[in-house]
């Protein structure tokens, strides 16, 4: 017999812990012999086309501490802007990585496949972006941002276009530090919050 719905209270919410790593990243969590790899370990594999990046960062709280428990998914087009699954897509570029913080320095490093623009509805191109999601203690719902690149040109970008706050625009753009090298830092809260997209 199926118990009245007005008998059932609803659970206390709760961060993800220490627990995200365990069940979607066993061997980083130190976990071994639960798949032969922890699923999305690459976004990309041999022979790809197009430019490989290296992308590193930390996600900050609120007192500008970083996160050493961070875990991040990333979903990304190929080098033409083409997702995976939608036809003329790079067969060797997957879109998804799964990763996280580093446990003593809290810096995160994301290997991929620069980029290209999107196509959007009517005509419109996005620019070349990443999306992220990002999960950690004190997080009751992961937060989604993009990450986009200050060497494209974002001043088309919908998005972007879309914020109304210009200042905050910035907070979306990973800086070059070197020849396919860039840095992306996340700010949870204050002085330079990264804008969040209610996906």
């Amino acid at each position: 017999m199926t118990q009245a719905l007005d008998l059932l209270t609803e659970t206390p919410s709760q961060t993800a812990g220490p627990y995200v790593h365990i069940g979607c990243i066993p061997s980083f969590a130190g976990v071994e012999g639960i798949y032969p790899q922890d699923l999305g370990q690459s976004p990309f594999s041999e022979g790809a086309r197009g430019e490989v990046i290296t992308i590193t960062g930390s996600v900050f709280d609120g007192t500008g501490w970083a996160m050493r428990d961070a875990m991040l998914e990333s979903w990304q087009a190929d080098a033409a802007g083409v997702y995976p699954g939608q036809a003329g897509a790079d067969p060797n570029v997957a879109g998804f990585c799964r990763f996280a913080a580093d446990k003593d320095s809290g810096e995160f490093t994301l290997r991929t496949i620069k980029p290209g623009a999107v196509s959007g509805r009517g005509g419109a191109a996005m620019a070349p972006h990443i999306s992220l999601w990002i999960v950690a203690r004190g997080i009751n719902i992961g937060l989604n941002t993009r990450i986009y690149f200050e060497d494209e040109a974002n001043d088309a970008d919908p998005l972007l276009a879309r914020i109304e706050q210009r200042q905050r625009v910035d907070t979306l753009v990973a800086k070059k530090t070197g020849e396919g090298h860039y840095r992306f830092d996340i700010r949870l809260q204050g002085y330079d919050e990264t804008v969040f997209l209610d996906l």
